[in-house]
Parts: structure tokens; sequence; C-alpha cells
């Protein structure tokens, strides 16, 4: 435990950012598995462009508040929509 009353502090917001942090983290994560679990059980197209959607707005909150870096977010997001559209594409050579 730390002795100076900054340091004190210091500890005590970092916790509380961690948390949070974790938060943004954990709902991120679980929006992108729903999209890749929508792929793999071959939903309609819409409902996973809707998944999409949710879990880029995740992502993209999740940079915002400084959970994740901007690079990370902006590689994330391009994985997830090449997925996607790799999908649709196959979704609509299949029709």
């Amino acid at each position: 435990m730390p002795n100076i009353k900054s340091a004190e502090k210091r500890v005590k917001v970092s916790e509380n950012k961690r948390v949070v942090n974790k938060a943004y983290k954990t709902s991120m994560k679980n929006k992108t598995k729903a999209v890749l679990l929508a792929i793999n059980e071959s939903k309609a197209v819409e409902e996973v462009q809707q998944l999409f959607i949710k879990a880029q707005s995740a992502i993209d909150k999740a940079a915002r508040r400084g959970a994740i870096h901007k690079n990370q977010a902006s590689r994330r997001k391009s994985r997830l929509a090449a997925k996607v559209k790799a999908y649709i594409a196959a979704k609509e050579q299949g029709v």
C-alpha cells in the first residue's frame, strides 16, 4: 500500500478506471462475438448487418472512452467488416 496521499488516490482512480474500461471492453467483445456467431449459424443478412452496426458502435465507444487505442478500434472494425462482407457475398452467390 502506498504511503503518500497522492499515491493512494492514484490507486483508487486507477482501479475505478480499470473497472469502467473493463465494462466497455466486455461489451465490445460480446457484440463482436454475436456477429461472428450469427455468421457461423448462417443467420439472415439483415440480422448480421444489424449486429455489425451495434458492434461497430461498441468498438467506437470503447475507443472514445480510451479503453482501447483508436488504431486497435479501427483494426477490429476492419477485420469484422471484411468477414461480414465475405458472408454477404457468399449468401448472395448462394441465392
